[in-house]
């Protein structure tokens, strides 16, 4: 017996591959985000900030 895929059944694996995979890179994107905001949270309140150069004037808006 030879067994054939609909086009329902290729648009619905289709769907559950792309939802699967927008949901793994969201989460993945979510928890280096995380990471990434954390460290430089951290960094700010060491008062480790490398964008800071001493000595150098600070614009105001």
């Amino acid at each position: 017996m030879e067994k054939k895929l609909t086009l329902v059944q290729t648009v619905f694996t289709a769907g559950v591959f792309s939802a699967v995979s927008f949901w793994y890179g969201f989460m993945f994107g979510r928890e280096s985000a995380r990471k990434e905001l954390g460290g430089l949270i951290e960094d700010l309140r060491r008062g480790d900030d490398p964008s800071v150069v001493e000595g150098a004037p600070h614009s105001e808006h």
